[in-house]
């Protein structure tokens, strides 16, 4: 049987699809590849829910071209991850059914409480054992992954359907929402992450809350990215969105993506993932340091652990 040399993932979701590859044996910091395909699957769906045909088409293409470019590099050891954006349609099993026919790839699905476990586990590895217990916060487009534990795996994991696209689509319809309506949602995540954390929050409070996604990358930006406890863990606090979010609330979307750490394609949900992490936040104690690895390099982490004998494993922040 041959040995495979390298392990990937396939992330497809919203507004790209990534492969990322590392050798059996190498670093998540120095892939052997790494491709992303742009994706707009937000302006794909219908008032149904359903990813309209351009959208399947979009999500067919960049599975096909990942698969090419893997197949090139002798690759064959890719788990083709599908996220919220394409687990919570209600065409998902034919949208799944068409790649797998046209491409040879069938897309999988992890629960929200894996991708939980796997953020958590992205997070010990970037900071290591020294940084003692941590609370991971995952604010994804569909859903919010709430991670903690004080060893190499989380002790507790959930998740939360207050996603930033979500809670855009759900509570904030309008391009510049009522007041009313932004007081509304921030209630609402306020109650479903006291109700779901209960017992753990008074424990969480003195965990270090580390914040693994690129809607929090984002807003740290926007807050002006406050050094953290070294140069490349910036930190983002409670009273920077407490700042921004009425100025977010006031400016419709393309004036959005003007500001700093904002892309363009994320404007339109800014206001509702600065909402839900301020609401967070609120809970968890006020602060997080912004970790660049999530569930993607959560994954690949645990598929290099299944292929390979690892050394003592070092912090590399």
């Amino acid at each position: 049987m041959r040995t495979a040399t390298a392990v990937g993932v396939l992330d497809v979701g919203c507004f790209s699809a990534r492969l990322l590859v590392v050798e059996r044996g190498g670093s998540l910091l120095d892939p052997v590849c790494s491709h992303k395909t742009r994706l707009r699957l937000d302006r794909a769906l219908d008032r149904e829910g359903r990813i309209g045909p351009e959208g399947v088409d979009s999500i067919v293409a960049a599975v096909g071209k990942a698969g090419e470019i893997a197949a090139r590099r002798g690759v064959d050891s890719v788990f083709p991850l599908a996220t919220s954006s394409i687990r919570d349609a209600a065409n998902a099993t034919e949208v799944v059914e068409r790649v797998r026919r046209e491409t040879g790839t069938e897309l999988r699905f992890l629960s929200g409480q894996r991708e939980a476990e796997l953020s958590y586990l992205a997070a010990r590895r970037w900071f290591g054992a020294s940084a003692g217990p941590l609370a991971v916060l995952d604010i994804g487009g569909g859903t919010v992954e709430l991670a903690a534990g004080e060893g190499e795996q989380a002790s507790f994991a959930r998740s939360l359907r207050l996603g930033a696209r979500e809670s855009t689509r759900t509570w904030l319809q309008t391009d510049v929402p009522p007041k009313e309506r932004i007081a509304a949602l921030r209630g609402f995540a306020l109650e479903r992450a006291r109700d779901v954390l209960a017992e753990a929050e008074p424990t969480l409070r003195g965990y270090r809350t580390v914040g693994c996604s690129k809607v929090l990358r984002q807003l740290a930006r926007l807050a002006g990215a406050r050094p953290g406890r070294d140069a490349t863990s910036p930190e983002l606090h409670v009273d920077d969105l407490r700042t921004w979010i009425p100025r977010l609330a006031v400016m419709p979307a393309a004036r959005r993506a003007d500001l700093p750490g904002i892309s363009r394609s994320r404007a339109h949900q800014a206001l509702g993932g600065a909402v839900v992490a301020e609401a967070l936040l609120t809970v968890l104690g006020g602060s997080l340091v912004v970790c660049p690895w999530s569930t993607t390099q959560g994954l690949l982490l645990t598929l290099l652990d299944r292929t390979e004998q690892r050394g003592p494993r070092r912090s590399v922040a």
